[in-house]
């Protein structure tokens, strides 16, 4: 048996806050004028504008254009925005580096099409988002890491990734499907979270990667 960690892209939690609405909407303005700011450190034509999910809460969504007018487009999450600015030293260095990967594809990168049927959402999962996610976790960890579809009973179906080697404590992070397809909605990699998941599995074990 293994002993996993379900990992969740934290959602909206402004219900719960005794914050008023109107504060709310301040904080998700003045987190989009900074990653507009922060932006714009690295690009002269940054565009960005605010989405609410039902889900997720907040999205950002920023294009950027490059010197031959080509337009990159990737969303971020609130909570992901907000713990950034207030712990990361160099935020800006940060959310640039998105946008550095998506200009390794020449000619612009816009959001992907969300499917509009089940069968074009499996079609999405099964060609594009696992394949991509077992490659990543292969690379980095080759023959130490075990890596899949999993199901847990709250969230539905999982990609899960661990250690078989690790034996006493957490050996494995699990991450529901829905959020790493919304990741790769963003134009985000979904392999990153399984790989932070990884080495924070290694940190906690005291293991070096």
């Amino acid at each position: 048996m293994t002993n996993e960690t379900i990992n969740q892209e934290p959602t909206n939690n402004s219900n719960e806050d005794t914050a008023s609405a109107e504060k709310f909407t301040e904080l998700v303005n003045a987190v989009h004028h900074n990653a507009l700011v922060a932006l714009r450190t690295y690009y002269s034509d940054v565009q960005g504008q605010v989405l609410n999910h039902e889900v997720y809460g907040p999205i950002f969504i920023y294009q950027v254009k490059d010197t031959a007018d080509d337009g990159y487009v990737c969303g971020f999450f609130l909570r992901e925005l907000i713990e950034v600015f207030q712990s990361n030293d160099k935020p800006e260095q940060w959310m640039a580096s998105f946008f550095v990967d998506l200009m390794k594809t020449k000619g612009g990168k816009l959001l992907p099409k969300s499917p509009e049927s089940e069968d074009e959402a499996k079609a999405l999962i099964d060609q594009v988002l696992i394949p991509q996610c077992l490659a990543a976790v292969t690379e980095e960890f080759p023959d130490t890491v075990h890596a899949g579809l999993g199901w847990n009973e709250e969230h539905g179906p999982v990609f899960e990734a661990g250690f078989p080697a690790i034996v006493e404590g957490n050996n494995t992070c699990a991450f529901p499907i829905h959020i790493l397809m919304m990741q790769l909605l963003l134009n985000r990699d979904p392999a990153d979270l399984i790989l932070q998941g990884l080495y924070q599995i290694q940190e906690d074990q005291g293991l070096e990667g």
